[in-house]
């Protein structure tokens, strides 16, 4: 099984909880497709759009579960990210997890399978 990532606002996935889908963030709808991260590209991620941010969820998510959807494009460093245009359906995901912060403003990226 594939697993992506999605670093996300404790609130915003707290709304996602309730509606029952996943929508993404307002970058997310800015560029058309919700971005997420592989196990090896969440440090960078979180260190380039997250950095002293608080109050976050790190979202695992079974990418063969969403189909046709999810693409694999080019972005930073010329690295395929994993993007999915359309909604996330809470049924793909695997755990939720926090996303601690620490004093510096970086985050404490746990140990992450691919």
């Amino acid at each position: 099984m594939n697993t992506i990532f999605k670093i996300c606002s404790a609130s915003a996935w707290r709304e996602a909880e309730r509606r029952g889908v996943y929508r993404g963030s307002a970058d997310d709808a800015r560029d058309g497709f919700i971005h997420f991260s592989t196990a090896a590209q969440v440090g960078e991620t979180a260190r380039k759009h997250f950095f002293g941010q608080t109050a976050l969820f790190l979202v695992e998510v079974d990418a063969d579960a969403l189909g046709q959807a999810l693409r694999w494009e080019r972005s930073r460093n010329d690295e395929l990210f994993p993007h999915l245009y359309g909604e996330l359906d809470l049924g793909a995901v695997r755990a939720v997890l926090e996303l601690h912060t620490r004093a510096d403003g970086s985050h404490d990226i746990p140990e992450l399978e691919p």
